[in-house]
């Protein structure tokens, strides 16, 4: 499964966020999306999930324009957690991953035993199996992330597009949601795609990174390539050392000091 987009440029009105640029996305692959404040992340993540339109350019799944999908297919192929979300405070946990279920089923139908058995795999591949019967408002910050996270594989998407998904998580349940995202590339062959703000979690677990700066595209690669000390310092404007260290995989970012 591939969506390409090709020369996509994407705006509010007259405001031009992103300024024609390619992008590539593969199922089995985990991309991150990354760029300061304001380089046009989230604004290409909605428009390749069609939560708004390009001004120019097409973006294609397998070869088919985006927007002559129907709402049901795509939701079949495509799944997104965007970074604001809301479900009413009584639903139980159980209730709300079973809407993940809503594309494969027509408005006068129930759950089948095969929707039944898929809502209790994506509860028990993102540990939340113990809360089905909790309400949603009564789970802390980490919880309500899995559980919506459980509530778009249950879509069983072949990409999956997550919108920041650590933002407002201490350290651990960070660590956890890297570690979930990790699991579901490697178990399912799930092509998951994310904007990120932080460089550690794009090194850990990126098979490819995609660099935002001013609405274009700075680079695109591997890591290891697109990490470097020359793009932290033109695109961040920081200057530091990539370090490798022993019995590590992958390298740490060491900032230097202010002047």
């Amino acid at each position: 499964m591939e969506i390409k987009a090709s020369s996509i440029q994407i705006g509010y009105g007259d405001y031009i966020v992103v300024k024609d640029i390619d992008v590539n996305l593969f199922k089995g692959q985990i991309t991150s999306i990354i760029g300061p404040n304001g380089s046009g992340k989230s604004t290409v993540l909605k428009a390749l999930t069609r939560l708004i339109d390009c001004k120019k350019g097409v973006i294609n799944l397998n070869g088919e324009n985006i927007k002559n999908i129907h709402n049901r297919e795509f939701a079949k192929q495509v799944a997104v957690l965007p970074q604001i979300h809301s479900a009413p405070p009584d639903f139980k946990v159980k209730d709300l991953v079973s809407y993940g279920r809503v594309p494969y089923q027509k408005w006068y139908e129930q759950n089948t035993d095969e929707d039944n058995k898929i809502v209790e795999w994506a509860m028990e591949i993102t540990g939340i199996v113990d809360l089905k019967n909790k309400s949603i408002n009564a789970c802390s910050g980490g919880e309500a992330q899995r559980v919506w996270i459980a509530t778009v594989l249950a879509q069983q998407p072949e990409i999956l597009f997550l919108d920041e998904p650590t933002t407002y998580l201490d350290i651990s349940h960070q660590f956890e949601m890297m570690r979930l995202i990790k699991k579901l590339n490697q178990t399912s062959n799930m092509g998951i795609v994310m904007v990120l703000h932080d460089l550690s979690h794009a090194l850990e677990v990126s098979d490819r990174i995609i660099v935002l700066k001013g609405g274009e595209k700075y680079s695109e690669g591997s890591p290891l390539d697109v990490i470097t000390p020359k793009m932290m310092k033109e695109v961040y404007g920081v200057n530091c050392d990539i370090v490798m260290q022993p019995n590590r995989r992958h390298p740490l970012i060491v900032y230097k000091e202010l002047n």
